[in-house]
């Protein structure tokens, strides 16, 4: 794994336009890139889906455990870990933050999706080629 660099951050934060694709079964071929809402707590990149644990790319992330996502002119190849616990409070508050004039803010806090937060990790994309060999 990596770290995220401040400007990835700062441009992903400032922007709307995070795309999520999780890997199909084969763990090789991504999935259909999905429009999500993303926001930055204390250095990373969480994200939820708005149908909660039924969100096709939700349980794909789950299973999977890696994918890609494309924000703010950025590819990066990563890693989804579900968090639960104190950090959903602040998960909340970048939501609000940054959403607060949207009508969908409210199920993006509820209980359905604070249960399925996901942090988003990058990841070394050859260290990930190694993962793929047999």
């Amino acid at each position: 794994m990596s770290s995220w660099q401040n400007n990835e951050l700062k441009r992903i934060a400032e922007s709307d336009d995070l795309h999520i694709a999780p890997f199909r079964e084969d763990g090789v071929t991504y999935g259909t890139l999905t429009w999500i809402w993303s926001v930055i707590v204390d250095g990373a990149l969480y994200v939820r889906p708005y149908n909660g644990k039924r969100s096709r790319w939700y349980q794909a992330a789950l299973r999977q455990k890696g994918g890609r996502i494309i924000a703010a002119g950025l590819t990066k190849e990563v890693a989804f870990e579900p968090v639960s616990g104190a950090i959903n409070d602040r998960v909340d508050d970048a939501y609000r933050a940054k959403y607060a004039s949207s009508p969908y803010l409210a199920p993006m806090i509820g209980e359905r999706t604070r249960a399925t937060t996901v942090k988003v990790v990058p990841r070394d994309a050859r260290a990930l080629t190694e993962e793929k060999r047999p």
